[in-house]
């Protein structure tokens, strides 16, 4: 049961995807302006991640594995995170059209996003089972929801603020998130 407490820890902030793998940059930096935006995406990349590791575990056990065919399951693992990023922005565009417009390009974006792949190659990588690797996509994606939402926070509060000009903008905001980045390095010596 421990081990299974510390895949959850440790894919949300041991080995937080964005602040400490630097995967998922373009998203992170281009929704985090909106705090509804980033949450949104936060739930969309849960349920995108944590779906797509369940099915790629599965596909990779079952079916890539046993036939010999390893070397196919980046490409399949793409056809898998694909599929389901259609099946959330036909959802988001249905039921939540300003959650779906706020969102924009970026949505789509989940599809590339390489920390969705990362996710699925690494739970492979480990050798962890189908618990293991549900687990792993989980903790990671509330990891990325974690970090998007706390930079949309200070993204937020850095508006209301005065700001020398050479640092308005993008440079803040990589500050910002070098920050973050440092302050999660903290959550490294964590164990049970």
């Amino acid at each position: 049961m421990n081990s299974l407490i510390m895949i959850i820890i440790g894919g949300a902030l041991i080995n937080n995807v964005v602040l400490n793998q630097f995967l998922g940059i373009c998203s992170f930096l281009g929704v985090s302006k909106q705090m509804k935006a980033s949450a949104s995406l936060g739930g969309a990349v849960i349920f995108v991640i944590t779906i797509a590791s369940a099915v790629a575990s599965l596909l990779y056990d079952y079916v890539l594995a046993p036939l010999g065919l390893d070397f196919m399951k980046t490409i399949v693992f793409i056809l898998v995170i694909a599929a389901l990023v259609q099946i959330v922005e036909m959802f988001l565009k249905k039921t939540s059209p300003a959650v779906y417009k706020a969102l924009g390009i970026y949505l789509p974006l989940i599809t590339t996003n390489c920390a969705v792949l990362g996710v699925a190659l690494t739970n492979v990588q480990n050798g962890y089972n189908f618990i293991e690797c549900v687990l792993s996509g989980f903790g990671t994606a509330v990891g990325y929801t974690i970090a998007i939402v706390l930079l949309a926070s200070i993204r937020a509060r850095m508006n209301e603020k005065d700001i020398p000009a050479p640092l308005r903008g993008a440079p803040i905001v990589m500050i910002a998130a070098a920050l973050m980045s440092i302050a999660f390095m903290g959550f490294g010596g964590l164990s049970f």
